[in-house]
């Protein structure tokens, strides 16, 4: 099997472009914002106007166990602390999780937990019925952040938000 390792040379013909403006986000000088579901705090980190996704910490109370919910992109996160879980399929802290494209669930949280997550797509709450009762999309999102005043540091364009 062959590796491949780079290495940083003086011959190298592809220069650097350096970014106009800070690529870091202290995410400390985000206030923490209610989300979607009971028990639930947000900070936006950024949004995908093409996919609707976004990048966002989410911290979850103790005790809290979501309504069903589906996703319409997949989802990544990574647990920083606490736990969640479905059943007894559980993900401790600096554990990774992989959520599918069309999956359908209801996590759980004895203890709480915080996530740094990454959207691929919109999240859908359902109607007792099975209904769509809300898309949850990076816009819907953002207008959640600009309205508690902490989207500042996202630069994005709806023409129909002002």
């Amino acid at each position: 099997m062959a590796t491949i390792q780079l290495k940083k040379t003086d011959t190298m013909s592809v220069k650097t472009v350096k970014p106009r403006v800070s690529v870091f986000l202290d995410t400390n000088s985000i206030k923490w914002l209610p989300w979607v579901i009971e028990g639930t705090w947000f900070k936006l980190l950024n949004v995908d106007m093409k996919t609707g996704g976004y990048s966002m910490i989410l911290k979850v109370d103790p005790e809290n166990e979501a309504p069903v919910h589906g996703h319409v992109g997949a989802v990544e996160g990574l647990i920083l602390e606490g736990e969640f879980g479905y059943d007894d399929d559980r993900g401790p802290g600096m554990h990774y999780v992989w959520e599918p494209a069309g999956a359908i669930h209801q996590p759980d949280s004895p203890s709480g937990f915080t996530m740094f997550a990454v959207m691929h797509g919109p999240l859908l709450g359902y109607n007792d019925d099975g209904s769509i009762a809300a898309v949850v999309d990076g816009k819907m999102m953002y207008q959640m952040a600009r309205d508690g005043g902490q989207a500042d540091h996202i630069n994005v364009d709806f023409p129909d938000i002002d």
